[in-house]
């Protein structure tokens, strides 16, 4: 009995050894990923190589306040407006109410065509004009018949010169510019602000001829801007996220701690390397690069005292993936343990 066990042992060390995918695993191992593979390039990280992955210089705060100057309204199907005729013509003649008793009030919504309909004025065409435009027009459509009419014409209803704010806010709708022009930062403001950290927060800003697309951060670092009329600004996730594999605490898919987030920064929000398990010499960073050019992965040996240093550095980019190897002991431990378990196993049995 006691040769079955040791020769199922035996077999057990010559399966495992000999044959690395028989082992679980995360991903490769540190060996195999070092091999020359013309996949990939492949940079050790040190003092000569670091630079080309450090941060570039920060561009400062934008000291500058955006001028709020009014835009020029143009009407549109859906507005409402307010318009107030007065008619000074000799009493018992007058087709509106004198200015001394408040004049003629009417309330009028431009239908779907751009149309509105006034007594004596019947239906004209607004859209696309601007309030002055409907005033002239319509003191020239009663000109000959009343003496002396007087117009004007207030937007109380703005579909044309409203915003609609979008997406990952708290409170999402459409938001008047009547008391004024509303900056990106105004809009979203009034939409509740974003429902994440600005720096996972991308906005994009179209109307109808341009569309812009910034980071929340950087608008907040002076790149806000004034929006045009009738603009839509959709707040988004933005893709500032990687992943972290093997011997990590939290491996996953996790969101940067901050707009710019370094290795160090990204192994602290995984729990930093499993001390039981991981192989501070075989922290790796894929990197996918443009089509041109092959993927780069960066290797750096944390039992370097220098490797905080150079962590605290590189910066990592929207979809790194971070893979931390496992420990040759802790592999051995993988092997060993069920050899182990066998061997006492087959004890138990041999002395029965």
């Amino acid at each position: 009995m006691r040769q079955i066990y040791i020769a199922g042992a035996a077999a057990l060390i010559l399966g495992l050894t000999g044959c690395g995918g028989t082992l679980s695993g995360a991903g490769p191992y540190k060996g195999a990923i070092e091999e020359k593979n013309d996949t990939y390039t492949l940079v050790n990280i040190n003092a000569t190589s670091l630079s080309p992955f450090i941060r570039g210089a920060q561009k400062p705060a934008t000291p500058t306040i955006v001028s709020t100057v009014p835009a020029e309204v143009r009407l549109m199907g859906g507005d409402v407006i307010n318009i107030l005729i007065t008619d000074n013509a000799p009493e018992g003649t007058a087709l509106f109410a004198p200015l001394s008793t408040g004049g003629t009030q009417l309330k009028v919504r431009i239908d779907n065509k751009g149309m509105i309909s006034l007594p004596y004025v019947g239906q004209q065409f607004v859209a696309g004009m601007t309030p002055i435009q409907v005033e002239n027009m319509i003191r020239q459509r009663l000109k000959g018949v009343t003496s002396d009419v007087q117009a004007h014409v207030d937007l109380v209803g703005d579909l044309s010169g409203s915003v609609l704010v979008a997406g990952a806010v708290k409170s999402p709708g459409r938001f008047s510019t009547l008391q004024g022009p509303l900056t990106i930062l105004d809009a979203v403001n009034q939409a509740g602000g974003p429902v994440l950290e600005p720096h996972l927060v991308s906005v994009t800003i179209r109307n109808g001829t341009i569309v812009k697309t910034l980071n929340y951060e950087e608008i907040l670092a002076g790149n806000n801007a004034t929006l045009s009329a009738n603009s839509e600004v959709i707040l988004e996730r933005a893709r500032q996220r990687f992943v972290a594999m093997g011997a990590v605490g939290q491996p996953g898919l996790h969101d940067f701690p901050q707009q710019y987030t370094s290795l160090l920064d990204a192994l602290g929000t995984v729990g930093g390397l499993k001390e039981n398990a991981a192989n501070a010499q075989g922290v790796f960073i894929f990197r996918a690069n443009n089509d041109s050019e092959k993927p780069t992965v960066l290797q750096i040996d944390m039992r370097d005292p220098a490797a905080i240093f150079y962590a605290r550095q590189i910066m990592l980019r929207p979809d790194d993936t971070i893979y931390v190897t496992n420990s040759a002991v802790y592999e051995w431990q993988k092997i060993i343990s069920p050899i182990v378990q066998t061997i006492v196993l087959g004890r138990a049995v041999g002395s029965q």
